[in-house]
């Protein structure tokens, strides 16, 4: 097992908004079905990378990429000394650092222009993830579990950025982006997690599993071209969400002789409210099982690869009793799904 620092500082932009201005801005793009996209959200406001006012004057994807890396590094910065300073830790004591971002494209990554900026050592091991969108958050923490397995007395870093509002289109007036502006929002987080070796005093990951679904590349992701991220978003995610993940999760539940009752905590992904009420369905929840999910998408929006970890933040700092058991869940483009037994 390894253990999880319960620091986990959340960096969000200083632009925020209330979901009113969000649609007042982008109302020359969009207009009644926006609007009721909008209200129905579950999203009351927003941080975003830039003040309203400039996203209408981007001039195309290498502007908007170059704001990206600017804005991604300051609030890569921001999170990995933040969690640092709080788990009263030395830059130089990471080992390993996970990077996760699907909202824009750096080579060198973000955690490699990093490594000065904070103090991190020269032969830190990098591991960026890209591509994995929504589910990124959870599966960085399932792969820190996987290395720290057969490194228990070292250190890693998970660090998640991403400056979604930077993918707009102003152009496609499709349903699903008329539903991803509705929704998404932009910020950054960073967790520490030590191996059995150095226990952190946090929860401790129990056990992870994968799942991905044949046949369904085409209900999440991103149609990349000359003018940047294009969002391919299905109104099935819904719907496959609700088909697959009850019978996953009972099955790794089983296969640790545990059952849904024994989960004290549900740490779940905030895609959007039919999701949140897919993964209720599908699972039998009790009515306020997922209120620090809902809670997220209400003041945040959905940050993509961070939201699980701005739900997880929350749980750490309200935590059940220990002996507790918890369960991330979060869902991602392919379609796929991530999921990781917490013991508090």
């Amino acid at each position: 097992t390894l253990s999880l620092h319960d620091a986990l500082p959340i960096s969000l932009p200083p632009h925020r908004y209330s979901q009113t201005e969000v649609v007042a801005a982008l109302a020359d793009f969009a207009g009644p079905e926006f609007r009721r996209f909008a209200a129905t959200s579950g999203v009351a406001a927003r941080h975003v990378a830039l003040p309203l006012s400039r996203y209408r004057r981007l001039s195309g994807f290498t502007e908007a990429n170059d704001a990206y890396l600017e804005i991604a590094l300051e609030l890569g910065e921001r999170a990995l000394r933040a969690v640092l300073d709080e788990a009263d830790l030395a830059p130089a004591a990471v080992d390993i650092v996970f990077s996760t971002t699907v909202t824009g494209l750096a080579v060198p990554t973000l955690e490699a222009r990093l490594v000065s900026r904070v103090g991190l050592r020269p032969d830190v091991k990098r591991v960026p993830l890209f591509g994995l969108g929504c589910v990124a958050g959870a599966a960085g923490v399932a792969r820190m579990h996987d290395y720290l397995r057969a490194f228990p007395d070292q250190t890693a870093a998970l660090l998640a950025v991403e400056l979604c509002s930077l993918t707009i289109q102003r152009d496609d007036h499709s349903m699903a982006n008329l539903v991803a502006a509705s929704l998404f929002g932009d910020g950054a987080a960073a967790l520490i997690a030590t191996g059995a070796g150095r226990s952190s005093g946090g929860p401790r990951v129990l056990a992870t599993r994968s799942r991905i679904y044949p046949g369904t590349e085409g209900v999440m992701g991103w149609r990349i071209g000359t003018d940047g991220f294009r969002i391919v978003l299905s109104a099935e995610v819904a719907t496959v969400a609700e088909k697959y993940l009850g019978d996953d999760v009972r099955r790794f539940l089983a296969d640790h002789g545990l059952s849904t009752a024994d989960v004290a905590t549900w740490i779940c992904h905030p895609g959007g409210p039919r999701v949140i009420e897919a993964i209720e369905n599908g699972l039998d929840l009790p009515v306020h099982a997922l209120d620090h999910t809902r809670n997220s998408l209400r003041d945040n929006g959905n940050l993509s690869s961070v939201s699980i970890l701005d739900v997880l933040r929350a749980n750490l700092a309200d935590p059940p009793p220990a002996g507790s058991l918890g369960l991330m869940i979060a869902l991602g483009p392919a379609f796929c799904s991530e999921l990781v037994l917490l013991g508090w």
